[in-house]
């Protein structure tokens, strides 16, 4: 990851780059294991607790990435809030979070680009972290959405369509805490939205939302992703169903002048009739700004909602089943920020290197900077044996040749089962250390 030209210095900007490295090869936020010892140890909570590094700084260069890898696809930009505890803070500058609110604990929304072709992650578009004060009097029906944290969701919509503009197409994905009618209403126009319903709301013609009428276009195969480690996962057998649908606007909440009475959508329901024994059926309903007036365009929407589950697995990469934010025994609160927002683009690179172990043929700048692929161009050869076996098989400069030389590098063999994720870390770390000597010796010019 490149954090050249961020944070005002250069050196400084090493410092992070290094600790995002060292996050991505170990799969760890203690900082002390990440320095390597205790000099690393210092200088790396040093350069967390400088002023100058802040998450937003940080989301930015995550962002400027993943927008050139973003141009001309057609993007899924997921987003959902997870929330990070840490019961043992008890004296600690959190706020309040977990299920209770009596647990110290912060907040982080994210958004992460997936392509729609290949289901691939791209990297980070947005995040936000914040902590949660005293709970607002009042109804919070009754507040304008700018005084409330749902806003973030239109924040992010909004931040997506910016950041992403060179894409073919800009679909934002969300789940039931999405479904706002000011999200809808005030949405930026080059954003499509698919939303699940969260709430059976009132329609122009006074009828309710889930007793609207709706075509049966016909059936479909759904695959539903692994929801924990040892997860197999299953494929639901679903009667798809949509049509239009005009949605009131709300009577509670103040509304801008220009604010519509209604909104017309698309509304996509996908139902399991006879799930597995022990399984809950699947029921999903979609509302969308996309067309599903045949089947073909419903099983779009559908696969475009069903990519929300990358963003999930991201999370599950930040916390338990990666990086183990929550186990950071980091107490300083801007530290922690900048933090947790290395760890989640840290995570998002492991899933990334993760995913680019069976090979694909989108371009290594999915992943590494021009900088980093001219040191794979001239680290190729050296990897490289005498039999075609031991040769790279790939095209060069797609994912998978560079894949192969992270591989390589990480100590796989090329013989016998493909590379693990370990493998792939320890061969990113190597690599990395390699590029930045390979950019350090090597003229600007011949970069290009």
């Amino acid at each position: 990851m490149d954090f050249a030209g961020a944070y005002g210095d250069k050196r400084r900007a090493a410092a992070v780059g290094r600790l995002h490295a060292s996050m991505v090869a170990q799969s760890s936020v203690v900082v002390r294991r990440l320095g390597g010892g205790r000099a690393g140890e210092v200088a790396g909570h040093r350069v967390l607790s400088s002023e100058a590094v802040t998450p937003e700084q940080t989301v930015a260069c995550f962002a400027r990435r993943t927008a050139a890898a973003a141009a001309g696809r057609r993007i899924v930009a997921a987003q959902d809030t997870t929330e990070c505890n840490f019961p043992t803070r008890c004296n600690s500058r959190l706020g309040p979070a977990g299920r209770n609110g009596d647990t110290p604990g912060f907040f982080l929304h994210a958004v992460i680009a997936v392509d729609v072709a290949e289901a691939a992650v791209l990297g980070v578009v947005d995040a936000a972290i914040w902590t949660r004060a005293a709970p607002p009097v009042g109804d919070r029906r009754k507040r304008d959405l700018a005084a409330k944290e749902s806003r973030r969701w239109l924040a992010a919509a909004r931040q997506a369509g910016a950041v992403l503009a060179d894409a073919r197409q800009i679909i934002v994905v969300g789940d039931r805490e999405s479904d706002i009618y000011q999200v809808f209403e005030a949405r930026p126009a080059a954003v499509e939205l698919v939303v699940r319903v969260a709430q059976n709301r009132k329609l122009a013609d006074d009828g309710l939302l889930f007793a609207a009428a709706l075509d049966r276009l016909g059936s479909h195969r759904v695959p539903i992703p692994p929801r924990r480690i040892g997860d197999p996962g299953r494929v639901a057998e679903v009667s798809v169903l949509a049509g239009r649908v005009s949605v009131r606007a709300p009577r509670n909440g103040r509304r801008e002048p220009t604010s519509r009475p209604a909104v017309t959508l698309t509304l996509v329901e996908v139902v399991e009739a006879d799930p597995p024994a022990g399984e809950t059926a699947l029921h999903w309903r979609l509302l969308t700004t996309l067309p599903a007036d045949t089947l073909a365009a419903a099983q779009d929407v559908v696969g475009c909602y069903r990519l929300r589950w990358r963003i999930e697995q991201s999370f599950r990469m930040l916390k338990s089943d990666g990086l183990r934010l929550e186990d950071s025994q980091t107490t300083d609160t801007h530290r922690l920020f900048n933090l947790a927002t290395l760890a989640l683009g840290a995570a998002v690179r492991i899933i990334q290197l993760v995913d680019a172990r069976n090979g694909s043929p989108r371009p290594a700048g999915d992943v590494a900077s021009a900088v980093e692929i001219a040191a794979a161009t001239a680290l190729a050869p050296t990897l490289q044996g005498r039999t075609e076996r031991q040769k790279n098989p790939h095209p060069p400069g797609n994912l998978a040749w560079l894949a192969w030389i992270v591989a390589r590098l990480g100590g796989w063999n090329c013989y016998y089962k493909p590379p693990g994720p370990k493998t792939m870390r320890q061969g990113w770390d190597r690599f990395a250390a390699i590029a930045h000597g390979f950019a350090l010796a090597t003229p600007p010019r011949q970069l290009v």
